[in-house]
């Protein structure tokens, strides 16, 4: 829960982030870091749709378990998901999005959301790099971890949907939140201190 009396938190002067970037950028990472100094909720899409399927033999949980033979979520059903959880999260708790929006119409529901509940101004942060740093660093994970679906072909798949359905969806950020790009090719420790930097925290 957001600590009022968190002294990073209280020179924040925003309640709502949308972290954004390529695969390999370190997003999740650096969200899930932010998160935890602000004491925000860190709206991790993947897990939120776990828990969804979790929750057994729901109506919702029906629609999203088609995720499981790989099937891509509509847009509809990830604004319905999304609008579920949203009502749970206490209007004073701050938020970042990670893996949230995606598509035009994802975000158009989320500004509107958001400021219908009288939160403030978005912050868009786009961690970028450039795609070969993005290919490296996934397939070194891959090793790591024994991924067998991180392939090259996968990868560049990955990739390229973030290039053509995401990245446009940028100008739309930049006209409606305050848009931070942050370079995503330093350490991790670096890139949090230009990220806090930036937010001014």
């Amino acid at each position: 829960m957001h600590n009022p009396d968190n002294p990073i938190a209280a020179k924040a002067d925003f309640d709502t982030i949308f972290m954004t970037g390529p695969q390999g950028s370190g997003k999740g990472t650096q969200a899930k870091r932010l998160a935890e100094k602000l004491g925000f909720f860190h709206w991790d899409m993947g897990a939120i749709l776990r828990g969804v399927l979790q929750e057994g033999d729901t109506p919702l949980a029906k629609k999203v378990e088609v995720i499981n033979q790989g099937v891509f979520l509509t847009d509809e059903v990830i604004i319905e998901v999304s609008e579920d959880r949203l009502k749970k999260i206490p209007r004073g708790q701050g938020i970042i999005f990670d893996g949230l929006p995606r598509r035009p119409i994802q975000a158009r529901f989320l500004i509107d959301f958001l400021k219908e509940q009288q939160r403030k101004q978005p912050v868009t942060l786009l961690i970028d790099v450039p795609r070969a740093v993005s290919v490296e660093r996934i397939l070194s994970r891959a090793k790591i971890e024994g991924r067998v679906d991180d392939t090259p072909e996968m990868i560049d798949k990955r990739l390229q949907f973030y290039e053509e359905v995401i990245l446009p969806l940028m100008d739309m950020l930049k006209e409606e939140t305050r848009f931070i790009t942050v370079d995503g090719t330093p350490s991790v420790e670096e890139v949090e201190q230009r990220i806090d930097a930036a937010l001014g925290i």
